[in-house]
Formats: structure tokens, sequence, C-alpha cells
């Protein structure tokens, strides 16, 4: 096994059982921030590693694939591994300015870790029964998070969200037990050389269909998204952030691994429901937005919105459009995670996370409003920032495949996107309290650099990488082109490539 290839999974699991064992001690949650950073390092060793020798594999127990159990990184591997990481630590950080030391002691920075292991297992994994053992980890340990504190609101949203994940579960469950039975394989690289030879090509298709909804219901697409704005709202902000970055994400990643690696196989059938799924989702994402009064739940519903997008890159299928997403795909986990950080604060300085009992940000606390602005303007997509260029492919890539209804769709919802941040800026951020109270800046005094540290370094990320997003559109082409050309995949992995 690689090492660079074990490390950015071993590290969340052995950071979290040390940040267990030493919880209560003072320096447990800095061994959380400890090794995320480390988990960052070894993320950027490993993307390093891609980006010099192509697709890397590792085999655990020296089990050659199909047989053993395959760890495989390519280009967009390689950068949800790194985003992880990333957005892991500065959560970290931000936690520590959050969490007390009763949640703390509950375990809450070790359940953290855990989530990051599960995310960068799915990420890493080249065989889809592991998928689901991660799936699993991710399940049981943002569970945890959900229901941290005990509260009725925590509570509620834990058994929706819990309730509706294990349909997924099931339904991926079946979908693995008859994709075996048809193919013999569960290997990534192995289905997709048994698909091509296979003589059932529909029931081929027909199987598809169970990822789809298992899958399609981890990303929260329409119309099986009604888990996360139900519950992303109710924990800690720490843990709604990195919910809002990755955990959908991981479903969007499953959808395009699938069904360009395995599932590729009647694309006449399997693209027009992406197109529909996508636009729906769009829609009634955004629509969602505009129609919440609490500012946890209108991002919830913008994450829902943001989803369709990267349906729409998958769903075209060209390579501008498969660049595009993952563009997407790059920005709308950093600016997801600096809203959610943001919202925290904004709420922790009013007191409440509803906006008819917020107000007066920018007069009390122009630097807060500030850090809201950047990512509301990113997630919009204003020029020069992130949103806008992916945006730009995606549309170009609507265009090039002459689908005006999308394009359409597309402009519509970005307009009711900034309509909506708009909203929120006004109401939280410019107009006074409705009280004529001021935001209490003391509160945030003992912990300023905790909080805001994080959320500076994110939003300086998105600016980073909007004006100067070449190596960014480099990167993501690269990946298209692996995603839409899997042999190297199929050599490193079954050719006993190191």
């Amino acid at each position: 096994m690689s090492w660079y290839l074990a490390l950015p999974l071993m590290t969340p699991v052995l950071t979290a059982v040390m940040s267990y064992l030493l919880r209560g001690s003072g320096i447990g949650r800095w061994v959380a921030v400890t090794g995320s950073a480390l988990g960052l390092g070894f993320a950027l060793i490993l993307m390093r590693q891609i980006t010099q020798l192509g697709v890397v594999t590792g085999q655990m127990s020296d089990w050659p694939a199909p047989f053993g159990i395959t760890l495989v990184a390519d280009l967009f591997s390689g950068i949800m591994v790194l985003l992880t990481a990333g957005v892991g630590l500065a959560v970290a950080v931000y936690a520590c300015g959050e969490i007390d030391d009763d949640l703390e002691d509950m375990g809450f920075f070790a359940i953290f870790q855990l989530l990051l292991a599960g995310v960068t297992g799915a990420f890493l994994t080249g065989d889809l029964f592991n998928l689901y053992v991660w799936f699993e980890v991710l399940l049981i340990s943002s569970f945890g998070l959900l229901i941290l504190g005990g509260t009725r609101a925590q509570i509620d949203g834990a058994v929706k969200y819990v309730l509706l994940n294990l349909v997924s579960t099931i339904v991926f469950l079946c979908g693995l037990g008859l994709l075996y039975g048809a193919t013999g394989t569960l290997n990534m690289a192995d289905l997709r050389l048994a698909v091509d030879s296979s003589d059932q090509q529909g029931l081929i298709t027909v199987l598809s269909m169970f990822f789809l909804i298992a899958f399609g219901m981890k990303a929260a697409v329409f119309p099986l998204f009604s888990w996360l704005p139900a519950s992303y709202h109710t924990p800690t902000n720490a843990a709604s952030a990195i919910f809002a970055g990755l955990l959908s994400k991981v479903g969007v990643y499953a959808l395009f691994r699938s069904f360009t690696l395995i599932f590729d196989n009647d694309p006449a059938y399997t693209q027009p429901i992406l197109m529909v799924v996508a636009g729906l989702t769009m829609v009634t994402g955004i629509l969602g937005a505009l129609a919440q009064t609490d500012m946890r739940r209108v991002m919830s519903y913008q994450i829902v919105s943001s989803i369709g997008f990267l349906i729409l890159g998958l769903a075209i299928g060209t390579p501008l459009a498969i660049a595009g997403a993952i563009f997407y795909l790059v920005h709308n986990v950093i600016v997801k995670v600096n809203l959610f950080l943001v919202t925290g604060v904004a709420a922790r300085l009013c007191g409440s996370s509803e906006m008819s009992r917020m107000g007066g940000v920018y007069k009390t606390a122009p630097l807060v409003a500030l850090l809201f602005i950047v990512p509301a303007f990113t997630l919009a997509g204003f020029p020069p920032l992130t949103g806008f260029w992916a945006k730009v492919m995606l549309v170009q890539a609507a265009l090039e495949a002459g689908n005006w209804v999308m394009v359409a769709v597309a402009l519509i919802v970005s307009l009711l996107t900034i309509w909506s941040l708009m909203i929120v800026w006004a109401r939280v951020f410019w107009d006074a309290h409705p009280d004529g109270l001021e935001p209490r800046t003391a509160d945030l005094a003992p912990v300023r650099l905790h909080l805001l540290l994080p959320i500076a370094a994110l939003g300086l990320a998105s600016i980073l990488i909007g004006v100067f997003p070449n190596g960014l559109v480099v990167l993501a082409q690269a990946a298209a082109a692996q995603l839409l050309d899997p042999q190297p995949y199929l050599d490193a992995v079954l050719g006993g490539t190191p």
C-alpha cells in the first residue's frame, strides 16, 4: 500500500482516537486541529503524486484487484480529498471557538474526525461495497454530530435525516446485490469491463436507476432532498458547515464516478433523466430558500439549488460540462462552508438565526458583514469570483449542446440566488434590529480569532481562485478528461500499477 494513499485516510482515524482520549484535558481540541493540519499536508502530497504519476492505486494486504479492497486516486478524487482536508481544518479551528467543554467531553472533535475519515474513504475507494461501508461511517458520525446537545430541534432533525438516509442505504444495498448477481463483481474498474461485455444491457440500465436513486438521495437532488433542509439548521454551526460543504457532495461524487465509469452504457436513457432532475433541483432549491425566514434554512435550501448545477454538468456529459461541474464543485464546497460559518457568527452576535430577530450587524460588526459579502457574491456568481467562472463554463456547455431551456433555468436561478442573498443582507446586516437592540459583540471577543480566521482564509481562497482561475480550469479539464476516458483508471487498478 502506497503510504501517500493511506495517510490521508488514516490520519483522521488516529486523530479521532487521540481527541477522544484527551477530551477534557484542554488539548483534545488542539489535537484535532493538528491532525487536520497533518491531513491537509498528506492530501497535498497525494495530489502531487497524482499529478506526477497519474492514477495511483493501493491493494489492501496485497490482494490483487478485483478480489481485494482497492484504494484508488485520480485527479477527481484527489481534488475531493484535498478539499475535504482544507475545509476540515478550517472548521476544526472554528469549532475551537464554538464548542464548549460539555460538547467536547461528549466527543465532538472525535466524531468530527471520523466524519472526515468517512468522506475521505468514500473518495478513495475503488469498490462499490466499500463505498457503502464509508457511507455508513458518514451516516453514523453525522448522526452523532446532529444529536450532540440533545435539543428538541436536533432530535427532530436527526430522526428525519436518519430515516431518509436509511431508505437510500436500503436502495443502495438492493442495487449492489442485483448488480453483483448480474456481473459477479463490485470492483468499479472490473464493473466497467463487465458492463461493457454484458449481453443484458437493458438490465444494467434498470440497475443504474437504483444507484441514481440512492446516490441522488445522498446528494439531495429533487425530489429526494427533504432531509437536508429539515436537519442542517439544527446542530452546532461547525457541524452544519462541514455538512454543507461535504455530505451532499459525497453523493454527487458517487453519481459522477458511477455514471462515467460504470453506467455509461445507455446515455440516451439516463441523461434526459439527469437533465430534468438538474433543472428541478435548481428551481425547487432556490424557491425554498426564498420562502425561508431562518438564515440557516436559507443557506440549506441554497445547497439544494447548487446541487442542480452540478448534476447539470453530468447530464450534459461533454468535456466542458464535466470540467465546469468540477470547477463548480470546488467553488461550492469552499463557499457553502464559509457561508455557514459566517451565519454562525451572525447568529452568535444576534442571539438567533431567525431573521426576524436579527439585524444591525453591519453597524456593530462591519468586518463580519464584509466576510459575508465575499462568499455571498461568490455564490451569486459575480465576476471575477469563482462562481462566475464555474457558471460560465456550465452555461457555455449547455449552449454548445443546444439546450436553451437549461441555459434559461441556470440564469434565472442565478438571479434568484442574488435576490435571496440580498434579502439576507438587508434583514441581517443592513437593517436595524427589530427590537432596537445592537448585536452583542462582547460575546465574540474571547473567541474572535478562532471564529473569524477560518472565515477570512476561505474567503481569501475564493478570491484568489477567482482572480487566477486558469490553474483550476486546467486541473478541472484534466480531471474531466480522466473521467470521460477511464482507460488509465482501468490499467492502474487491474494492471497492477503501484
